[in-house]
Formats: structure tokens, sequence, C-alpha cells
């Protein structure tokens, strides 16, 4: 026996007329499936169709901070003349030097806790680390 149905879909409607209907027909956009459920041909995903997810071959690699692996140290003086100024006794800031705001802060304070104690003076460079190689962008 052959059935009519009106089917209203998303704006507009169709009129499907057979005795068997798919749920895929049904609500398709116009395309049909037409193996039956029971058939051997049924279509099945195999691993070969599914896409395989790769790497963004052109993402940077992230920013690393220079010290993030080194513990820093008051007593360390070679370190920490690195990050001042030779002829102000200025610290430089974090857009001069690179490290990450964590590190910033320690170097900051480790100079600052150094001058109180008389390891490294801060108005001028020792003459003996003013050959050092050069940390951050002078």
């Amino acid at each position: 026996m052959l059935v009519s149905r009106l089917l209203w879909g998303v704006g507009r409607c169709r009129l499907v007329s057979s005795s068997w209907c798919s749920p895929v027909a049904l609500y398709s956009t116009g395309i049909s499936n037409s193996v039956a459920p029971g058939s051997s041909e049924s279509s099945q995903k195999t691993s070969e169709d599914i896409p395989v997810q790769l790497e963004n071959p052109f993402k940077e690699p992230p920013k690393r901070c220079i010290l993030c692996e080194i513990p820093i140290d008051y007593k360390n003086v070679q370190l920490l003349s690195q990050f001042v100024s030779p002829h102000t006794g200025r610290i430089y800031g974090r857009q001069i030097t690179g490290l990450c705001n964590k590190k910033q802060k320690e170097i900051a304070k480790a100079i600052k806790r150094t001058d109180t104690m008389g390891f490294m003076p801060v108005t001028y460079k020792d003459p003996a680390f003013l050959k050092d190689p050069k940390i951050c962008i002078i």
C-alpha cells in the first residue's frame, strides 16, 4: 500500500510518497539514503574516513623567560648587575629585559636587597662585570 504524507520542514514542505521512509530521507536537506536499513550495503565509517588531526605548522613556540629555570639569589652579584644600568644605576624595565612579571619582581627585590646589604653598589657597575655578555637589549 502506497502512503502519501506531507512533511513540514524548515521553511518549506515536501511531499513524500513511499511505503517505507527512512529518518535520513525525512530530515535530510534533499539527499536521501536509498539503502534499506537491513541491507548489507549500509554505510559504516572506517578509520580511513575519519580526518587526521595535524599540528599547526605555523604555530610559533611559546616565548620563555630566560630566568624561569634559574633561582634568583641576592648574593649572585654578577647576574644581578646585568639588569642594572652602569651609568645611572637604575633597574631596567620588563620591556628591555624581556623577563616575565614574576622574575622581574624577584630581580628588583634582589637588587634592592643586595644594595642595602652592601654586596653590589647600584650607582656604578663593577668594572670586572663590564665585559660580561649582554643578557637584555640595551
